[in-house]
């Protein structure tokens, strides 16, 4: 069904000897949390170079509004944080990758604290942060900066160490088109920059772009979130894993001509409720946590909410809580609703869904190691197996520091090892397709329809069947396409992103089409009951994509 999807090696035709070639020891690509905290850990001791899709303030990092969950507090432990992880991750969680997260966790928040990240300060507590409660947490454990702009400073704090580093070099506005791979092994990347076609070679190299969330037409993720990172790392040979798993925030703002702005979960934390357009309070209907139940309880629960009171959305209330000290908490979120004329002590917030974490992702070791020697893995594009079927809050920017640290050493010690001759004799061909042209800007819009329709919250096997085939009918038509920089130009960065979007949506919805029950995230209608006996398992999948290969969880 995806023979094209799975046949496609490289998205572009090139000849090594023929290109303008870069060498570094270790290859970044991408600049969020994990992909910075991996640069930082292998410029310790290797030459490293990122490359970032746009610049560096551009990515889910930047945009977090959530804080990092680390044990701190003296009452607090491990074994709560990580009860509380694998209640989320709905049995399918990997044990030792929850203790590497959250043992390492407090580490490398008091690092970030000795860099300078201005987490929100309370005099009296454990180095004096102030910590929070959000959803599916046990205890208050979770910290921030200025309120809800924690990764806007956690972004900023790594960045600046990046940039004083001689040992880091930065390219940005750059895009990753494909990781290079010669005789089993990842020898770098083939990347556009100023639309010139450029080999980086690297003896190791580390995806960190991030996830896919414009697959749907609503997520909270920024427009470079195409998936680029897991669509190359399977043509290169990879393995991906829980493909199925994409989280869905439970509150965006949804307003007519707004982005789709993520509201914190910490707002519900914090006392926020979510009544329907009858002003009915109704998360305790569905959960005994309520508003602080897991975020795909709360997302369905919204669903089922807005199809039974026949309406486009929900509201959060917010008006039984003190204004100014609201306002204090959540600057952001107070700044937004000003824009909007929405006043906070007397309106309620129009809020909705949308598509926010792939939980699933490249498959990893806990040093971030994928199956292709010298290819490397952190972040939303990897599945460490810490989140199982289902994130809980403030654990991706948890996982990024941890994770990031790990992979990013592993990197630069597998480098110190290496002697490599880059092979200049490498190249790839494709043949000029046959088929009609399609409009790339037309295809992108349908697919995020199409997935948001049938691949979202609630998911069914007819639904999936029909998404299958039209992926299917689409890859046709663009996977057999060269779109090269010299002759199509600046729109072919859009083309090859829909070419990795379309590869991603294939998997997913393969995935999501493969199991056959309801478990965190994945919620089927035709089998809405958590089956342990068959599904408490992890999907392998690996090319062609046709027959997964299960794997009981650790």
């Amino acid at each position: 069904m995806f023979e094209l999807i799975s046949q496609r090696r490289y998205l572009l035709p090139f000849r090594a000897s023929r290109l303008p070639q870069q060498l570094t020891d270790v290859l970044v690509i991408g600049g969020g949390v994990a992909g910075l905290r991996a640069a930082i850990a292998a410029s310790e001791s290797a030459d490293v170079l990122i490359v970032a899709k746009e610049t560096l303030e551009q990515s889910n990092t930047w945009y977090a509004q959530g804080g990092i969950a680390a044990v701190l507090q003296p009452l607090d432990s491990y074994e709560l944080h990580e009860k509380d992880t694998e209640t989320a991750g709905a049995g399918l969680c990997d044990r030792k990758a929850v203790q590497i997260a959250i043992r390492e966790g407090p580490q490398r928040v008091l690092e970030l604290l000795s860099w300078g990240a201005r987490f929100d300060k309370q005099e009296g507590n454990p180095h004096n942060l102030a910590f929070t409660r959000e959803g599916g947490h046990s205890f208050a454990r979770i910290v921030h900066a200025a309120g809800d702009a924690t990764g806007r400073d956690v972004a900023e704090t790594l960045i600046r160490i990046c940039r004083s580093r001689d040992s880091i070099r930065i390219i940005e506005n750059a895009f990753a088109v494909d990781v290079l791979t010669d005789d089993g092994r990842c020898v770098g990347a083939l990347v556009i920059a100023g639309d010139q076609l450029t080999l980086v070679w690297a003896k190791a190299t580390i995806i960190a772009t991030g996830g896919a969330g414009q697959l749907y037409r609503e997520t909270t993720n920024p427009r470079i979130a195409t998936g680029d990172g897991i669509a190359m790392a399977w043509r290169a040979g990879a393995t991906l894993q829980d493909m199925e798993m994409v989280q869905f925030h439970p509150t965006t703002l949804y307003l007519a001509g707004a982005s789709r702005t993520l509201i914190t979960e910490a707002a519900r934390g914090e006392g926020a409720l979510l009544v329907d357009r009858n002003g009915k309070r109704f998360m305790p209907d569905y959960h005994p946590l309520a508003e602080l139940a897991p975020r795909d309880v709360v997302s369905r629960a919204i669903i089922q909410q807005i199809r039974k009171t026949s309406f486009t959305h929900v509201f959060l209330d917010v008006r039984h809580l003190p204004t100014a000290a609201f306002r204090a908490r959540f600057p952001q979120l107070a700044e937004l609703m000003d824009q909007f004329g929405i006043d906070l002590a007397k309106d309620l917030i129009p809020v909705h869904p949308a598509c926010h974490y792939m939980v699933g992702g490249i498959d990893t070791d806990e040093m971030g190691r994928t199956g292709i020697a010298g290819l490397y893995a952190v972040g939303e594009a990897a599945c460490t197996g810490l989140h199982g079927a289902n994130r809980l809050a403030s654990n991706s920017l948890l996982e990024g520091l941890a994770y990031g640290a790990r992979a990013g050493a592993a990197a630069a010690e597998e480098a110190a090892r290496l002697t490599v001759q880059f092979p200049q004799t490498l190249e790839h061909r494709i043949p000029p397709s046959t088929k009609t042209e399609l409009d790339i800007t037309d295809v992108t819009s349908s697919l995020r329809s199409v997935m948001w329709r049938n691949v979202a919250i609630e998911r069914n096997g007819d639904r999936l069947a029909e998404t299958r085939e039209i992926i299917a009918f689409w890859s046709r038509y663009v996977m057999d396409k060269i779109f090269d920089p010299q002759s199509v130009g600046r729109n072919a960065v859009r083309a090859l992103e829909l070419q990795n979007m379309l590869t991603v949506a294939a998997l997913i919805t393969q995935a999501a089409y493969t199991r056959t029950e309801s478990r965190g995230v994945h919620y089927r209608s035709d089998f809405p009951e958590r089956d342990d006996e068959h599904w408490r398992l992890h999907l392998l999948w690996r090319r062609p994509m046709e027959t997964p290969i299960p794997e009981p969880v650790d």
